[in-house]
C-alpha cells in the first residue's frame, strides 16, 4: 500500500574490503549458526502456540533482521509469501523509535495494513538483540492469529471494503517496554478479539521465540565479535547474489509478458480481474513490472506493496536458487516496478482480508512469461488458489465460540521430466500442512466424511498434472462458513500441448437434499446435517497427451487417478489398448 521502502530498494552493492578477508570456515560456522537459530525459533513457536494454524498448519515465519531492516536469514519452513516483509515491519519500528529508542526487554507488536500490506491476522512480533549495550539486530516472527476482531471470523470476509472493517491495527507498539507489560494495549487486545486466550497465548509464544533468537544472537556476537559476524553476513549475501545472477545471466535477454485472470474480487462476482505481468531480463538483472496489473478493487482482494513483492520474490527464487537458504542477497538481482493503485499495491484504506488470494496466480503468470525462455524448466500451472475453509459458531452445549480453519491441497502442474505433485498446497504456502482430520473432529462439531484424491482432476499430458482432493465436512450443529475459491472460470493451464486441470468447486448440500455451488461468499449459515464439499483444482498437464507412456497411463487407471472414460477422451486410446501396451 506504500511505495517501496527505502531499505528494500535496489541499491549499488559496495564490496567492502573486509569481506574478502572472512575466514571461509568462520563464514560457514556463522552462516549455518544463524540459520539454525531461525529454525530453533520456529520450533519454539510451534511447541508453545495455542492455535492450530500455527502449531499444526505452520502458518508463520521466523527470521533475523539487521538494523537496516534487511533479512539476515529465515527459517526453512516459513511461508514463501512472507519473504518480503518481516524487514518492512521491523524498519517501521526503527524509524519510529530510532535504534537508541530500544531497551532490553522490549517487545514490539505490528500488523498495520498500511505498512505490512496484508490481512491483519498476520501479526509480527520482534525484539531487539543487544550486545555490549547497543542494538545489533532483531529477532522477529509473523504468525496467523485465530482472530483480530472486526467483521472477519477465520479466513477473509468478502463483505469488507476498507481496512477498518477487518480488525485491530497495531503499528510498532511496544507491548513490553523494558520488560514491563503495556497493560492498556494488553487489555485492548483482550476486549476486541473473539478468542483472547488463543491470540494472547500465541503472542506469548511469539515473544518466547524472539527472546530465544535474541539470546542466540548475543552468544554468536560474543563468540566471534560484532565485526566478524557482520562481515560473514555481508559475505553470505554476496555469495547468494552471485549465485542468483549467474542463473539470470543464462536466461536470454528480452522482454517477456503473460496474462491471466482471476474470477472476481468477491464483491462483484461477474467482473474478472486482469493479471498482466512483464519480465525484463538484461544481463544479470531481472525486472518484474506490474504496471498493467488490475486496479485495486472495492472488495478485500487487495494487498499492499509487500504482496506484489512477495509474489515476485517467490517466482524469482524458484527460478534462480530454490533450495538455497533465504537472505537479502538472494534478491539483489531483482527489481520490482509496482505502481500504487493496483490490487498488488492498493492505496489506503483498501480492505486486505483476501490479500493472498491473487498471489498464486500472479506467480504462475510470472513463470508463464518466462516459459518461452525456459521451456523445459517452467511447469504447467498449479491449482492457483490459497485454498482454505473457515467454519465458526458457538457450541450448543456450552456457548463457547469456535473457529475451524484448514488448508486445502490441490494439484501442481506437470513438468518436463515428471508428473505434477498431488494434494499439495499452493506455491505461496510452502511447507504448511493441513490440520489432521482427527484433531478437527475432536475439537469442533464436524465430521469429515471424505478426504481423498479427486479422480480426473489432473490435466492430461505427456506428464500429467497432479490431482486435487475431495474434502467433505458434515455439520453436527448450527454453524457458519466462509468460502473463498479462485480459478473456477480459468482452470490451471497446461504447457507444451498439455491440457488444463480441473477447476475448484465447492457445493453445499442441505440436510433436505438440496444443493448449491459457492464461489466466494461469507457468513453462510449451516444447519445440523448440512455438508460442505470442496473439490480442489488439479494441475495442468505438460506435453501432448498422446505422448504419455502406456505404463504410466495403466498405473493411473489402476490407482483411480484417471477414469476409463477420460483415457478415451483425453488420451485417445482405449482401456484395452493401454492394458495391452503396458504388458
Amino acid at each position: 500500500m506504500n511505495a517501496q521502502p527505502a531499505s528494500l530498494a535496489n541499491k549499488p552493492v559496495a564490496k567492502a574490503a573486509s569481506r574478502a578477508k572472512v575466514n571461509p570456515i568462520t563464514l560457514e560456522v556463522v552462516t549455518n549458526s544463524l540459520i539454525a537459530y531461525a529454525e530453533e525459533m520456529a520450533l519454539a513457536l510451534c511447541k508453545s502456540a495455542y492455535n492450530m494454524m500455527i502449531y499444526e498448519v505452520r502458518d508463520f515465519c521466523c527470521g533475523l533482521i539487521d538494523t537496516e531492516g534487511r533479512m539476515i536469514c529465515q527459517n526453512e519452513g516459513g511461508l514463501p509469501i512472507f519473504l518480503a516483509d518481516l524487514g518492512i515491519a521491523v524498519l517501521d519500528g526503527i524509524e519510529r523509535y530510532g535504534l537508541d529508542g530500544f531497551s532490553p526487554g522490549d517487545v514490539i507488536i505490528m500488523n498495520h495494513g498500511g505498512v505490512c500490506g496484508q490481512h491483519l491476522n498476520n501479526v509480527v512480533v520482534y525484539t531487539p538483540c543487544f550486545f555490549e549495550g547497543r542494538v545489533v539486530a532483531f529477532a522477529a516472527n509473523r504468525a496467523h492469529w485465530a482472530d483480530v476482531g472486526g467483521l472477519r471470523t477465520g479466513f477473509g470476509n468478502v463483505q469488507t471494503y476498507e481496512i477498518y472493517h477487518e480488525g485491530i491495527q497495531m503499528r510498532s507498539i511496544k507491548i513490553y517496554d523494558a520488560g514491563r507489560r503495556n497493560e492498556g494495549v494488553w487489555q485492548m487486545i483482550t476486549d476486541n478479539v473473539r478468542f483472547p486466550d488463543a491470540s494472547l497465548g500465541d503472542l506469548r509464544a511469539q515473544m518466547a521465540a524472539c527472546q530465544l533468537g535474541s539470546r542466540r544472537l548475543a552468544e554468536l556476537f560474543g563468540r566471534f565479535s560484532v565485526q566478524t559476524v557482520n562481515d560473514c553476513i555481508a559475505a553470505s549475501w554476496d555469495q547468494a547474489e552471485a549465485e542468483a545472477r549467474a542463473v539470470v545471466e543464462r536466461i536470454p535477454d528480452g522482454v517477456y509478458t503473460a496474462e491471466s485472470r482471476l474470477d472476481s474480487d468477491g464483491r462483484r462476482l461477474d467482473v474478472p480481474l486482469r493479471v498482466k505481468v512483464k519480465v525484463v531480463v538484461e544481463g544479470s538483472n531481472l525486472t518484474i513490472d506490474y504496471s498493467e496489473m488490475n486496479e485495486q478493487v472495492p472488495g478485500p482482494l487487495n494487498s499492499g506493496y509487500s504482496g506484489g513483492l512477495s509474489a515476485a520474490r517467490v517466482a524469482f527464487k524458484c527460478i534462480t536458487m530454490p533450495h538455497a537458504p533465504v537472505n537479502e542477497g538472494c534478491f539483489r538481482a531483482l527489481t520490482l516496478i509496482s505502481p500504487e493503485g493496483t490490487m498488488l499495491n492498493a492505496r489506503p484504506p483498501a480492505a486486505l482480508g483476501l490479500w493472498s488470494i491473487a498471489l498464486p496466480t500472479v506467480i504462475d503468470t510470472l513463470l508463464r512469461a518466462l516459459a518461452i525462455a525456459l521451456p523445459d524448466f517452467v511447469p504447467a500451472a498449479h491449482k492457483g488458489d490459497m485454498g482454505g475453509c473457515s467454519f465458526y459458531g458457538q457450541r450448543e452445549e456450552s456457548g463457547d465460540r469456535y473457529v475451524l480453519m484448514n488448508i486445502l491441497g490441490g494439484g501442481w502442474g506437470g513438468r518436463a521430466e515428471s508428473d505434477g505433485a498431488s494434494a499439495s498446497v499452493s506455491i505461496c504456502q510452502g511447507d504448511v500442512r493441513n490440520t489432521p482430520v482427527e484433531l478437527q473432529e475432536i475439537r469442533y462439531p464436524f465430521l469429515v466424511d471424505r478426504h481423498e484424491l479427486r479422480e480426473d482432476s489432473g490435466g492430461a499430458g505427456r506428464h500429467r498434472g497432479g490431482l486435487g482432493v475431495v474434502l467433505s465436512y458434515r455439520a453436527l450443529q448450527k454453524s457458519t462458513v466462509n468460502i473463498n475459491l479462485e480459478r473456477i472460470i480459468d482452470p490451471p493451464w497446461g504447457a507444451e500441448g498439455g491440457r488444463p486441470g480441473a477447476s475448484n468447486v465447492a457445493v453445499i448440500q442441505r440436510a433436505d437434499g438440496t444443493e448449491r455451488s459457492v464461489t466466494k461468499e461469507s457468513n453462510i449459515p449451516l444447519g445440523a446435517g448440512d455438508v460442505v464439499t470442496f473439490w480442489t483444482a488439479g494441475g495442468g498437464g505438460f506435453g501432448k497427451p498422446q505422448e504419455r507412456d502406456a505404463d504410466a497411463l495403466a498405473h493411473d487407471l489402476k490407482l483411480g487417478y484417471v477414469s476409463a472414460a477420460r483415457v478415451s477422451s483425453d488420451y485417445g486410446v482405449t482401456v484395452e489398448a493401454v492394458t495391452e501396451a503396458a504388458q
